[in-house]
């Protein structure tokens, strides 16, 4: 970085906002008088540098434009502008730079952690916590979620800059973006199809966190050691089963070991499929129902949009709402775990889809 006087002093005229660098020459009462030689003489208010301690004569400072030209025909400035304007410039320098830097967690709330770099509050959301430290609770819990985040408080913990308000005298921070190199690295070793072994880290509303080692032998299992060698990858609720998963822990738990099919790498996500090493049940459906059957249902879950029957083993259909005209009149008339008969109006085992009607009028 260049020296604060070769970066920023001008023989140019001095500019509102300029930073530049002079020579204490004097103080009288709230005034304090600065060198700027050749472009004239700074004055600066007490409240502009109350902040700042032991300034001197003689002592060389940097200020802050604020205006060029005053009614006495000073160069009005702020110390503390300045020191402000400098370490933005600096904290604009390690995020572009993407520096990696050590925080200590001061504090947590249920959207992540708090902390203070150079006096500016900092934040790291929950978003942006690395795989290893991300919290992994059923259901996503909020008040679990704050207590896992709370057991950072005063752990240091290494960051990016990942954004900064100015304006709001923030900075968002990421552990994850020290991270993304080294992963997209790992992942080329990887592609769309390949079978990973790894292990169930974390279940939430959305699906299952499996974690798999970034290079895998055939012959060894996994084991449940976290290393700087792992990936980790989301099993979509879609992506459990071929039946309709409303609880991945109906599915799978935390800490089974189990194969999953990666369907796409994306930057440095990877998305894994469970359902796809399972036996196919829409294989052959046709063979077995057919457009105008009648078939016995299962009733597995009832939605404003219509309800979703069991027709075969892990294979549902929809009856629209607009068979019972009302939501009620469907409650009324069906319920979750009886058996009635409904005709097949449709099958697209392509699209997975399958559409009734009620038959039982």
């Amino acid at each position: 970085m260049k020296k604060i006087s070769e970066k920023y002093n001008s023989i140019n005229p001095l500019k509102h906002g300029e930073i530049v660098e002079g020579k204490i020459i004097g103080k009288q009462g709230i005034y304090l008088f600065v060198d700027l030689s050749p472009q004239g003489t700074g004055l600066v208010l007490e409240k502009e540098f109350t902040n700042v301690k032991n300034l001197s004569t003689g002592q060389k400072i940097i200020a802050k434009v604020i205006d060029p030209e005053t009614d006495e025909e000073y160069i009005h400035l702020s110390v503390e502008d300045a020191q402000k304007e400098i370490l933005w410039r600096e904290l604009e320098e390690k995020r572009d730079k993407k520096e990696i830097l050590k925080i200590k967690v001061l504090g947590a709330n249920k959207g992540g952690l708090t902390a203070i770099i150079n006096k500016v509050s900092a934040f790291l959301p929950v978003s942006q916590l690395s795989a290893a430290n991300y919290p992994k609770v059923e259901q996503g819990d909020p008040q679990k979620i704050l207590e896992e985040l709370q057991k950072f408080i005063d752990q240091q913990l290494e960051v990016n800059i990942y954004s900064l308000d100015k304006e709001q005298n923030q900075i968002i921070l990421s552990e994850k973006l020290k991270e993304t190199e080294k992963k997209k690295n790992l992942l080329e070793k990887y592609q769309i199809g390949d079978i990973v072994e790894g292990e169930i880290t974390g279940l939430c509303d959305f699906g299952a966190f499996l974690k798999f080692p970034a290079s895998q032998s055939k012959t060894k299992t996994p084991t449940s050691k976290k290393t700087n060698k792992d990936l980790e990858g989301l099993i979509h609720i879609s992506e459990l089963d071929w039946q309709l998963v409303e609880d991945p822990s109906e599915i799978i738990k935390i800490g089974q070991k189990i194969k999953a099919k990666i369907l796409k790498i994306q930057d440095t996500k990877v998305f894994l499929s469970l359902k796809a090493l399972k036996k196919n049940p829409w294989q052959n459906i046709k063979k077995k129902i057919k457009k105008g059957d009648i078939v016995k249902g299962k009733v597995k879950k009832l939605n404003p949009y219509g309800v979703f029957v069991e027709v075969l083993p892990k294979i549902q259909g929809l009856c629209h709402i607009s068979e019972f005209k009302a939501q009620e009149k469907m409650e009324k008339t069906l319920k979750t775990g009886k058996t009635y008969d409904f005709k097949v109006l449709m099958i697209n085992p392509e699209e997975y889809k399958i559409t009734l009607s009620f038959a039982e009028k």
